[in-house]
């Protein structure tokens, strides 16, 4: 998640945030689909962010395309396989992890000042476990999970 403005162009962070965002999100389901659809069940949950949902500018334009892409796959992939294999969004704010530290660029500060709100990481693991816990009739499509403080 290295934010940047655009005008600081640095297609390295821009290919970085493409491979592990949805290259990431597709292999991941390429690893898990076949399997769920031979045994006819199966759970896939991919990460997105809030910057799916609305996007995070200046400085994460870039990471919001590739979150509002994972988004986009989430729902596309539910449409098709819905009835056999169950897909979850879990579109997560400020949450405590080494994310932060990935900025480099100007808005480094602006960026770890924003996460002093974080949620722990368990609290988005008990996101998970209650879609997950859901009867198989019954499909979690998205999840918002955010701090109580945060505005974006």
């Amino acid at each position: 998640m290295p934010i940047r403005p655009m005008a600081e162009v640095n297609t390295d962070e821009w290919d970085q945030m493409i491979d592990v965002n949805l290259k990431g999100t597709l292999y991941g389901i390429a690893a898990a689909l076949p399997g769920f659809l031979e045994q006819g069940s199966g759970h896939i949950i991919n990460l997105s962010s809030v910057a799916g949902i609305k996007v995070f500018a200046p400085g994460g334009t870039v990471y919001s395309g590739t979150k509002f892409a994972v988004s986009a796959i989430s729902e596309g992939l539910r449409h098709e396989v819905g009835e056999k294999v169950r897909v979850t969004s879990i579109e997560s704010g400020a949450v405590e992890s080494d994310l932060k530290f990935t900025t480099s660029g100007t808005a480094a500060e602006t960026v770890l000042d924003f996460y002093k709100q974080a949620i722990p990481a368990a609290s988005v693991a008990r996101a998970i476990a209650f879609a997950v816990e859901q009867p198989d009739d019954v499909d979690v499509n998205a999840i918002v999970i955010r701090p109580t403080a945060q505005q974006f």
